[in-house]
């Protein structure tokens, strides 16, 4: 595995209390397009077709939609996508065969009453993303999906609805929610360290401030995972998701916000199962 030691240390330090980050998510890649090795490179790729799967979203519902830039794929490429998923009954290899597919059903989903095209999209992406050749980040895509199934199975419970019907994916999480429904954690708490601290958030009633909570869980998740290992391709990749969370937030109510974001993190680090020696100041 690369060390990164030069740019790790390089790096300004990604620090709560900072307004915005000293660089932006489309600073780093530019900047990384550089320097990490190829195969690095191809894992990041995974990160970034986050941004490319919402850019696809919003260019089949407007082909005139302004993009984000974080993605991998140009206009040009995402237009390719859409033409060649629509003229083809076959999946272009040059694009994620997932996206071809959204692509080509686009049309016909679009017309369900229940269907939500950036919901099934950011499902199909965390599917695939998960099978990145990375453990850690593999880690990192299930924990997301996982949360989110967590969040939706609560709602549909407490609406009286049948979580089977809502909660989607595969894992183990999606299996004990779906085999213990009326446990108040489903059963995950024993199991998963950090679903004390998301039931705790599902509990706030401002939308903000359980947002908040949630986006300090996996700051705290990312930093417990990374401490031991703090110049490799998943410590970087833990400083870009950081990254990505503290912009962000800086869009919102930045002096306020930042204070809250401060606080919930350190409250978890309090509660952390981590060496004190090891918690990054």
């Amino acid at each position: 595995m690369a060390n990164y030691y030069c740019l790790m240390a390089g790096l300004p330090d990604v620090r709560l209390r900072d307004a915005k980050p000293a660089r932006t998510i489309l600073q780093l890649k530019e900047e990384l397009d550089e320097v990490v090795t190829p195969k690095d490179a191809q894992l990041l790729y995974y990160y970034f077709l986050r941004f490319d799967c919402e850019n696809l979203v919003h260019l089949l519902a407007n082909p005139e939609a302004e993009l984000d830039e974080r993605g991998n794929l140009s206009r040009e490429q995402q237009e390719d996508l859409i033409r060649s998923a629509r003229e083809l009954n076959f999946n272009v290899h040059r694009y994620p065969a997932f996206m071809s597919i959204f692509a080509r059903n686009y049309a016909y989903n679009s017309g369900k009453k229940d269907w939500f095209p950036m919901d099934a999209m950011m499902l199909a992406y965390y599917e695939y993303a998960r099978e990145v050749p990375n453990k850690f980040m593999a880690r990192w895509y299930q924990l997301n999906l996982d949360v989110q199934n967590i969040l939706t199975a609560l709602i549909a419970r407490k609406q009286g609805w049948t979580l089977a019907d809502f909660v989607q994916g595969q894992g183990e999480v999606v299996d004990t929610i779906l085999n213990q429904p009326n446990l108040q954690d489903f059963g995950l708490g024993l199991e998963f360290d950090y679903v004390k601290d998301l039931m705790r958030a599902a509990e706030t009633a401002d939308p903000v401030e359980k947002e908040r909570q949630i986006d300090a869980l996996r700051w705290n998740w990312l930093e417990e995972q990374t401490f031991l290992e703090p110049f490799d391709i998943n410590a970087l990749f833990s400083y870009i998701a950081r990254t990505e969370m503290l912009e962000r937030w800086s869009r919102l109510d930045v002096e306020q916000g930042r204070e809250r974001f401060t606080e919930i993190i350190e409250n978890l680090r309090g509660e952390a199962r981590v060496p004190e020696e090891f918690i990054r100041k």
